[in-house]
């Protein structure tokens, strides 16, 4: 290890005001004053400005006859950096807080504390990359992070649905942009947040604070996006983009929106061994993955039977990870609507714990499956699907997606 990233910790030692690094996800204080025991933070800081480093949880550890290792999975303190590298640990590693003083390593693990560490820019090119440790920072506050899709963009946030970093379980978050939110995008280059789509990937970090909402919030302040959203070509042909409601025998319902060269919203397909069936990624499926409440892209000729709704075959279907959010109830009247709103009485019981206030937007799509009016009344039993966010009012308020009337008691049901 060369001299120059060697720390005497003296009583002698002057303090050194703390040099921030950049992309920080927190700010580190000023250093205290050194003494016994302790390491001038300051001086580390002002040696380390050009070094290169890692911030995350450290995800692995190894120590055998080879020596002491440890993984730290998470994002690079600038975006040249590693976002996951194995690092050794040696006698000279520095391992302090933000104010300088020494912490077990041991301790870092068991608490799952976040670190930033940092590393001689002379590495391996394997994946991870190798190298060795010069000195580990303890960060004053925890954070985690979430490796997706965009599923949906909000005025000052995303939705992202994919596995947390650190465990690895599949898992949607709601995050809302920090002020000074670090954005950038595949190549490390600053962008806007309005440059995010549905449907980009994106590694996002987040924290300490979560909520206990389904799905989760949190707030943001690094996110990497890879722009290039990898869109199949389609044949100039109909399509629906929309969620199964109903599977029988070999046919599906698909109520959604018609894609820009033609369709229709609401649909019967049948399906069959002409059929393909993909993932978003192209791998192929079978019809075991058309369930109801799921989503998909579905593609059909030209040639549809004049019935209600309107019936056909189906040529390409591309199954969505996208979930969906459902509730089923009698619209009920009641003063706590205002204009465009209708409260729902989830279950149609005498409890408001999970009652729902939707909002009814031009995007939402009602259709009747009576084949009558689609005015949303009092006394009507629906089926709607619904956005991922809502309010943690009681009820709850959130965004209506699509509503299917199933029942009018002023018309005749339908035969069965």
């Amino acid at each position: 290890m060369n001299k120059m990233y060697k720390v005497i910790a003296t009583a002698s030692i002057l303090t050194m005001a703390a040099m921030p690094v950049a992309a920080n996800a927190q700010s580190i204080p000023t250093a205290a004053p050194a003494h016994y025991g302790q390491i001038s933070l300051g001086n580390i800081l002002s040696q380390l400005k050009v070094i290169s480093g890692t911030m995350g949880q450290i995800t692995d550890f190894t120590n055998d006859k080879t020596g002491k290792f440890i993984t730290v999975t998470g994002r690079g303190v600038t975006p040249s950096d590693q976002s996951e590298i194995v690092l050794s640990i040696t006698k000279d590693t520095k391992i302090i807080d933000s104010k300088g003083k020494r912490v077990a390593l041991q301790t870092i693990m068991d608490e799952k504390k976040a670190v930033k560490a940092f590393y001689s820019p002379s590495i391996t090119k394997s994946i991870p990359a190798r190298g060795t440790a010069l000195t580990l920072i303890v960060q004053d506050q925890s954070f985690t992070g979430i490796d997706g899709k965009v599923t949906e963009v909000q005025e000052n946030g995303i939705v992202v649905t994919g596995k947390d970093i650190y465990n690895s379980n599949e898992d949607t978050m709601v995050l809302h942009f920090a002020n000074k939110a670090v954005i950038i995008d595949q190549n490390g280059k600053a962008i806007k947040a309005a440059d995010i789509k549905v449907g980009m990937s994106v590694k996002a970090f987040y924290g300490p604070a979560v909520t206990m909402s389904i799905p989760a919030q949190s707030t943001t302040n690094y996110v990497v996006v890879n722009t290039e959203v990898e869109e199949s070509v389609q044949e100039e042909v109909a399509g629906t983009n929309g969620i199964i409601t109903n599977v029988e025998d070999h046919r599906i319902t698909l109520i959604g929106s018609a894609m820009k060269q033609g369709g229709t919203d609401y649909v019967m397909l049948s399906v069959d061994e002409k059929t393909q069936i993909v993932d978003e990624e192209g791998n192929a499926l079978t019809k075991d993955a058309l369930k109801a409440d799921v989503r998909i892209d579905a593609y059909y000729g030209p040639v549809m039977a004049l019935s209600f709704p309107g019936q056909t075959h189906a040529d390409k279907i591309v199954v969505k990870a996208e979930a969906t959010n459902k509730i089923e109830g009698t619209i009920s009247a009641t003063d706590d609507v205002e204009k465009d709103q209708v409260y729902v009485n989830v279950g149609s019981d005498n409890s408001r714990q999970n009652d729902v206030i939707l909002n009814i937007s031009e995007d939402t799509k009602v259709i009747s499956i009576l084949g009558g009016q689609v005015d949303l009344k009092a006394g009507m039993k629906i089926v709607a699907y619904h956005s991922s966010m809502m309010t943690r009012s009681l009820p709850g308020i959130t965004n209506a997606e699509i509503v299917i009337i199933t029942q009018d008691d002023s018309m005749a049901a339908p035969n069965q």
